[in-house]
């Protein structure tokens, strides 16, 4: 079965960077599984998978475009240390769950700590990079009625 819409994938994956550094990897896991033309991947990734079967391997290149987006200055703000209430030891690389301005949560990660000043950026951690994946697509098969009305692969 060729890679469609409704697909359920299984897939080893080595994601890296433009330097050559390995990010993350499935391999001495589980392969990840996941319901194909859901927005379950990054749409670059997926638009490379349409069309293949199990057994295949590919080398893909995703702008940041079509993965993470660009790095948005407007997402990265300098906010009081008061703002952490509660939090005794605020350091670079922690990542919390903040709400912005319109009561909508969302994932900010700490850019730098300076005196009173935390400098916060709620970029995904991989915005503005190009990333290089190297696929192994395991199995394929066709989703289930359920799967598909709830939009996720099911166990």
């Amino acid at each position: 079965m060729n890679i469609c819409e409704h697909a359920v994938v299984a897939l080893h994956y080595t994601l890296t960077n433009d330097a050559g550094e390995e990010l993350d990897s499935s391999n001495n896991q589980d392969p990840l599984v996941y319901l194909h033309g859901t927005g379950g991947l990054i749409p670059g990734l997926e638009a490379a998978l349409d069309g293949k079967v199990a057994g295949d391997q590919l080398q893909a290149v995703i702008a940041p475009e079509e993965a993470y987006g660009l790095h948005n200055a407007q997402l990265v703000q300098v906010v009081p240390r008061s703002a952490f209430e509660g939090i005794e030891s605020i350091e670079v690389g922690m990542r919390f769950t903040a709400s912005d301005g319109e009561g909508q949560q969302q994932s900010v990660g700490i850019t730098a700590v300076s005196g009173d000043e935390v400098t916060v950026d709620a970029n995904h951690p991989l915005a503005g990079q190009t990333l290089h994946f190297d696929v192994q697509i395991v199995s394929v098969r066709a989703a289930t009625a359920t799967e598909i009305d709830h939009g996720h692969v099911h166990p």
